[in-house]
């Protein structure tokens, strides 16, 4: 499967237009949807796994794109910081509740 970089690299500028935008949202929803559905089906924690990788994946995307946007249109930087301590505690939650021992 390609990543949204890797689909418009051709292209980038696609990605500011406000259709391109919602189906990607749409895209990421449903991906979700499927994970959790494997996740509800199986009960495997290698998918549990998987599905918090992709949610800290989505996590990083937002921040380059907000890094982006600061460097392109000279919007608020994103806090790193911040961002960092929620990552850190969404990790060791998810872990705690889906009895994953790192």
């Amino acid at each position: 499967m390609k990543s949204t970089r890797e689909i418009f690299k051709t292209n980038p500028s696609l990605l500011e237009k406000p259709e391109v935008a919602n189906l990607l949202e749409y895209c990421e929803q449903l991906q979700d949807e499927i994970v959790e559905f494997k996740f509800q089906k199986t009960n495997n924690k290698e998918l549990a796994m998987l599905d918090m990788l992709k949610e800290v994946i989505k996590g990083c995307n937002a921040i380059e794109k907000e890094q982006m946007e600061h460097e392109r249109f000279g919007f608020e930087a994103p806090d790193y910081q911040e961002i960092i301590s929620n990552m850190k505690r969404y990790i060791i939650k998810r872990c705690d509740d889906e009895k994953i021992y790192l």
